[in-house]
């Protein structure tokens, strides 16, 4: 019999295979329609469709909410696929984004602190799919920076929610649905006498059609999960909502709320896990392709360490193990969203007015030199991309009206970086144009006019750059001297894997090289204070070199406490000495250093002040090494692996087989 159960079940719950082809068709179109809308993100875009699939193409043999992670930097495209993806499928209107912040758009006073109360007043069913997106994720935070509990009280059901989909009902609302029952029935018995009772003028008053006002009907309505329209429950006396509760109340496998076949997106932005790039809004200067191999490189294991700086334990494990990450975009994203947004500009324009654009190289290296800040996304961009084009576009059309220009002519538009306009022309044979003021405030930041200041920082940078390329065989991903983040210049490095003694002396020579520059070509007394952040990330790190790392002469941690609990070496004074002796060994290795390689250094300072930067494939060429194309080991370790195991393997052979010099015994 029990057999028999299962195989009607099967049987009914057995899906066409045509219906399941349509719907993994309709999945791929989705996936292809998504990769035309959002740059960039095609490999995010394919695990989505792949986390959805089950759920999309066979609903019914779900049984426990679908959880789908989203990590990124904020701009990155996670709440537009969430919403476009609710739109592709059809489940716009059972679809229900919650700002975890406790301020969602669209919540009423009454379900403003429970989830379940969202989805009641949704198009979401029970026992049904439907789609949840919980958005800015990272603020719903359980654990303070100290690691206590942090006061939470918005959304505390949607634990239960991640775990199993399935609520158990609140322990008072039977007896608050039978208060307000009591209180219906109280107002209706007076109601039914002051009916009874002729007016004046002997005519009896007409019964009310609703005997419940619709809130209350919308409490029965929800508490009781009933399907007739809230108009009709409206109409129901308090007998029939008696016998309706009486009912609910001896059928209790229905107390439990069903939402067991959502899809739950968990989108956030997790900067803990980005190593400070995330708090980098300022930089404006670093090549996007950097973060983009920065971030390329995280994985399940940042993302469970960073929710644990804000989660408890087991508050992580429900939010399972499909974390997708989000890495910020590349310099090739940005150019395909900088030209697909002019386009629109341009295309809007004609539309409206029938002039064609044509627009000039010079405007997309523009757009772009002024409007990327890596670690912020496309927000800036697109707000960059507005001040530079709508009002001169618009401007340009009343022009060319006031000049007679025929509204099928084309328009050609460029931009002078040198002046900050947007120049239009009709081209070279039309005569002249008219140029618009537009804003390029990094270009201008960017141009240092001073030339001393412009050559001390190429000899600081090219100082640094050039020790970087001779001690870790690779070139720099960047030196530049053009910059508008910050006063100064900059190199940018590959990390390493795992730093070794060696790579940490290498390093503090490195952060040192741009004094030692500074010293060797202009003198140690004209050397300046620019090398102020230097000194301090080189002291630091020969601090932990002595103290955290092993690498001096002792082996305890050392370090300052306030607490017995952490068993330190607290004895930090003498180590003052061995860190001061550190640096100064790594400043006069630095100085030899540069000494020896003079004309390489001066080569790569002209470059720099030639063009504001010179490319890694330049300084590659320059200092006669590679380019770094992933985070490296500095040592071979594998092969000295081998040749460890080669000299101990043989150091066993000679022994196993080398006579006994043991006197015999007699």
């Amino acid at each position: 019999m029990k057999n028999d159960l299962i195989t009607n079940t099967a049987a009914a719950a057995r899906v066409p295979p045509e219906l399941m082809r349509e719907r993994s068709a309709h999945l791929a179109l989705v996936a292809a329609e998504l990769k035309t809308e959002l740059f960039g993100i095609d490999d995010i875009i394919d695990r989505v469709i792949e986390s959805v699939r089950a759920w999309y193409v066979l609903p019914h043999i779900i049984r426990r909410p679908v959880i789908v992670c989203l990590w990124g930097l904020t701009g990155t495209g996670k709440t537009q696929l969430t919403r476009r993806l609710a739109q592709k499928l059809g489940f716009y209107d059972r679809f229900v984004e919650v700002q975890m912040d406790g301020f969602s758009h669209g919540t009423s006073w009454r379900s403003a602190d429970s989830l379940s109360a969202m989805l009641a007043e949704s198009g979401i069913a029970e026992s049904e799919p439907g789609m949840l997106v919980l958005d800015e994720f990272q603020r719903f935070r359980t654990v303070d920076e100290k690691g206590k509990d942090a006061a939470v009280k918005r959304y505390q059901d949607v634990w239960q929610l991640l775990s199993d989909g399935r609520l158990p009902p609140s322990l008072s609302f039977l007896q608050e649905l039978e208060s307000s029952l009591a209180f219906s029935l109280y107002d209706h018995e007076r109601e039914e006498k002051v009916e009874a009772k002729p007016a004046a003028d002997g005519t009896v008053p007409k019964k009310l059609k609703f005997a419940l006002s619709p809130y209350q009907a919308q409490e029965f309505r929800q508490s009781l999960k009933l399907k007739e329209p809230l108009q009709e429950v409206m109409t129901w006396t308090p007998q029939q909502l008696q016998e309706r509760m009486l009912a609910f109340k001896a059928s209790t496998d229905s107390w439990e709320t069903d939402y067991s076949r959502l899809l739950i997106i968990v989108s956030g932005n997790l900067d803990e896990m980005y190593e400070g790039t995330a708090s980098r809004v300022e930089d404006c200067d670093t090549d996007a392709d950097i973060f983009h191999e920065l971030t390329k490189k995280l994985s399940v294991i940042d993302v469970k360490k960073a929710l644990g700086e804000r989660f408890k334990p087991e508050q992580i494990a429900r939010l399972g193990n499909n974390h997708v990450i989000y890495p910020s975009l590349s310099q090739a994203t940005y150019e395909r969203l900088i030209r697909s947004t002019c386009a629109r500009y341009a295309g809007e324009m004609q539309a409206s007015s029938g002039l064609s654009f044509e627009l000039h190289e010079s405007v997309y290296q523009g757009i772009y030199a002024n409007a990327v800040f890596p670690a912020q996304g496309t927000r800036p961009l697109f707000s960059s991309i507005h001040a530079i084009l709508s009002a001169p576009l618009v401007n340009a059309v009343l022009w060319a009206f006031e000049h007679g220009v025929p509204d099928s002519a084309t328009l050609h538009v460029s931009l002078d970086t040198a002046t900050q306009s947007l120049r239009i022309d009709l081209g070279e044979a039309s005569g002249p144009g008219i140029a618009y003021p537009v804003p390029l405030d990094l270009n201008q930041l960017k141009q240092r006019a001073s030339p001393d200041f412009r050559a001390l920082l190429a000899v600081h940078e090219a100082g640094h750059g050039l020790a970087y390329g001779r001690l870790f065989g690779h070139a720099p991903q960047e030196v530049k001297i053009n910059v508008a983040s910050f006063e100064g210049g900059y190199n940018s490095y590959v990390r390493l894997k795992a730093e070794s003694r060696q790579s940490c002396l290498d390093r503090l020579c490195v952060g040192l090289a741009g004094r030692a520059a500074e010293a060797l070509v202009f003198g140690e007394d004209a050397s300046t204070t620019g090398s102020e952040s230097d000194f301090k990330n080189a002291t630091a790190l020969a601090a932990r070199f002595v103290r955290h790392f092993g690498f001096g002469n002792r082996l305890s941690r050392t370090d300052v406490t306030d607490s017995t609990d952490e068993n330190l070496n607290t004895d930090v004074e003498p180590t003052n000495a061995e860190i001061e002796a550190l640096l100064a060994q790594a400043y006069a290795r630095a100085q030899a250093l540069l000494k020896a390689d003079s004309a390489l250094l001066l080569r790569i300072v002209d470059e720099l002040l030639a063009h504001g930067q010179v490319s890694k494939e330049k300084m590659a060429g320059l200092l006669g090494v590679g380019i770094a194309t992933e985070e490296k080991m500095l040592m071979p370790y594998a092969e000295q692996l081998q040749v460890f195991s080669l000299q101990h393997g043989l150091m066993q052979r000679v022994s196993a087989t080398a006579p006994s010099l043991e006197p015999a015994l007699e």
